[in-house]
């Protein structure tokens, strides 16, 4: 009995060693950043446990504020109404800024318009046009792509060029980024919208009211289509989400937020 009571004790005390695991959910847009940042902060802290998964900001800040997930991966602020429902479950959500983006519109590479305005971004997405040569682009049929309301892409897009008028009807929702590029890589006629770290060879960036979305851009206010993009935590990171939160902030954090195409914050 002594043996087995030392034994329990023994595990008692060993247990703390053990860290538990921190879940981080929601946005997309920081899905690359998360990712990549788990990864290396796993490689570096041998004893840390990191799960990353994705599903939309929306479903992050609802998970955090549920209690299934440490972590929410957020490419918009917290709305009032989430506050509210947080504050009601006693949990204090902290927003913390981890990167910038720029929203690039993007078009199939064949597509030889360089630029739109916002107004006219405006037009396609809540209006029928249903040819690019009804805006001065080539006799092409329009095909409109767009994020799904989970979105916090498509929450600060419908904010920054929308006026938060409703997308068109027959516009095609997608519940991620990769999910728009993809679609727009193998439209012609397809236009869509993606974080600045989702633009590859495969589809074509344009520029907006005359401005190409950069990082340049972005960091000097030069691009209107620009936001934070944040991880939410409750309370005060302790543990192993503040040493995570501390590293994706510094250098070697912010190194991978270049890495994987997105703005740095220094």
């Amino acid at each position: 009995m002594k043996k087995l009571i030392l034994t329990v004790l023994t595990l008692g005390l060993c247990a703390p060693l053990f860290a538990a695991k921190v879940v981080l959910e929601g946005s997309t847009t920081v899905l690359p950043i998360a990712q990549k940042a788990a990864e290396v902060f796993m490689k570096n802290n041998p004893d840390a446990d990191l799960s990353v998964r994705g599903g939309g900001s929306g479903v992050g800040i609802a998970s955090i504020i549920d209690g299934t997930c440490d972590i929410a991966d957020a490419s918009r602020a917290v709305k009032p109404s989430e506050l509210e429902k947080a504050s009601k479950k006693g949990r204090d959500l902290k927003a913390h800024v981890i990167a910038m983006d720029g929203i690039s519109h993007i078009l199939h590479p064949s597509n030889p318009m360089k630029g739109l305005t916002r107004e006219q971004i405006k037009k396609l997405y809540t209006t029928r046009v249903k040819n690019w040569k009804e805006i001065g682009g080539p006799d092409l049929k329009i095909v409109v792509i767009s994020r799904d309301s989970a979105s916090g892409t498509f929450e600060a897009f419908s904010e920054l060029v929308l006026d938060k008028k409703k997308v068109r009807p027959d516009a095609i929702m997608q519940a991620s980024n990769q999910g728009i590029a993809s679609i727009v890589a193998r439209t012609p006629g397809a236009i869509g919208y993606v974080g600045l770290g989702y633009v590859s060879d495969a589809v074509k960036a344009i520029e907006v009211d005359g401005v190409m979305p950069t990082r340049d851009s972005v960091l000097r206010n030069k691009y209107a289509i620009s936001r934070p993009l944040f991880m939410y935590t409750v309370g005060v990171p302790q543990g192993d989400i503040k040493k995570f939160m501390e590293f994706l902030k510094g250098p070697e954090g912010q190194k991978i937020v270049s890495e994987e195409g997105f703005v740095p914050l220094k």
